[in-house]
């Protein structure tokens, strides 16, 4: 007999002792067979009539625990829950597919005390330059529970082969990948972020085979509009160069001050790189997907999250977080309308007239 079982049984026989104890000791004090040919004062019918009452919701009480126990014990057992036990830790019950994905790391670095018996989720955002992962990573790092380290893989020493990158990965899942956004031993999702361009597709066979191993969930991060990702890639280019906030190379803002001063440049958009600039960021999307589909994954867009702030509590259910209400201090840069933002914008608008990109006009 299995706990649900006994706690039923034990349930039962309360109940049935509760009703017994009724009918068997108030029954005969106000009723006697004798008394069909009596005729009984109204106080004491009522009395009668209330035990009756009593009785039967006893008896229909009981019949809803019977089928709601029952119901509950079949849907657990079509779920296949399972109670797991590492490291004299009990764990709350999880679904099988889920075990795979709960990790207990032991840091070098640090020990994670009190939360020790708390699983960790890794994930890694695969994303592309100017698609919104940077304000999407300070979305996560909000939480109390998450720790996203940034551009891991930013450092072309850090991504020289497969060997290399695997052994960075296996010091972040530990924790002891030291960053700002460290939550130590209280994290509950553990990642980074990666650009499709440092070495996550160049070495896709070793990584994919990493994930699964371990564990590690993806989240695609992609713009829809590639046309502003692209307005955006030149404007920070620009920036680099130029510096017009004091100096300074910024490729996000925190104040509507900053955004402005930014907006202000105008990039000239090369007309003969301008298609196959937006088919390689098409192509390159496409592979991603089609290289990590093996994986544990979500697919996010961009445009989607800032329309729909929903979507955060999809990432969040993803990752088998706690729902928080996620904040971010970046500001947007580039507002409004794409013909307020290029400068040859009718060169660019008549070139893309009557091209799988025209949709990409329109203000979105």
């Amino acid at each position: 007999m299995n706990q649900y079982s006994t706690k039923f049984f034990s349930i039962f026989l309360k109940i049935y002792s509760l009703i017994s104890s009724v009918i068997f000791m108030e029954i005969p004090k106000l009723w006697k067979p004798q008394d069909l040919f009596v005729i009984k004062s109204p106080k004491q019918s009522l009395r009668l009539v209330l035990l009756v009452f009593a009785v039967v919701c006893g008896i229909y009480i009981l019949s809803m625990c019977i089928n709601q126990t029952s119901n509950y014990l079949l849907q657990a057992k079509s779920l296949s829950i399972h109670v797991i036990n590492r490291h004299n830790c009990h764990y709350p019950i999880f679904q099988e597919e889920d075990i795979h994905y709960l990790h207990f790391p032991k840091p070098q670095t640090f020990t994670r005390e009190e939360c020790a018996c708390n699983p960790v989720r890794f994930f890694a955002i695969l994303s592309m330059q100017r698609s919104g992962s940077g304000w999407f990573e300070t979305l996560l790092n909000s939480h109390m529970n998450v720790s996203s380290n940034g551009e891991i893989f930013g450092a072309k020493s850090r991504r020289t082969n497969a060997s290399v990158i695997l052994e960075i990965m296996d010091n972040v899942f530990n924790l002891d990948w030291i960053s700002s956004s460290s939550k130590n031993e209280c994290t509950a999702a553990i990642g980074f972020k990666w650009m499709l361009n440092q070495g996550a597709l160049e070495y896709h066979e070793e990584i994919v085979d990493y994930f699964n191993r371990r564990g590690v969930s993806a989240i695609f991060l992609f713009r829809r509009n590639l046309l502003r990702r692209l307005i955006s890639l030149l404007a920070n280019s620009y920036d680099k160069d130029a510096k017009p906030l004091n100096g300074t190379h910024k490729s996000h803002t925190h104040s509507p001050y900053e955004a402005k001063v930014l907006a202000k440049y105008k990039p000239v958009v090369n007309m003969s790189l301008l298609i196959p600039n937006l088919r390689n960021a098409q192509r390159k999307a496409n592979r991603a997907l089609e290289c990590f589909k093996s994986t544990r994954h979500i697919l996010l867009y961009y445009e989607d999250i800032v329309q729909n702030r929903t979507k955060l509590a999809d990432v969040q259910e993803f990752l088998g977080l706690p729902q928080r209400e996620l904040i971010s201090g970046q500001v947007k840069i580039h507002n409004g309308p794409l013909s307020q933002q290029i400068e040859n914008w009718d060169e660019v608008q008549k070139r893309l007239k009557g091209t799988p990109y025209d949709t990409f006009l329109i203000k979105d």
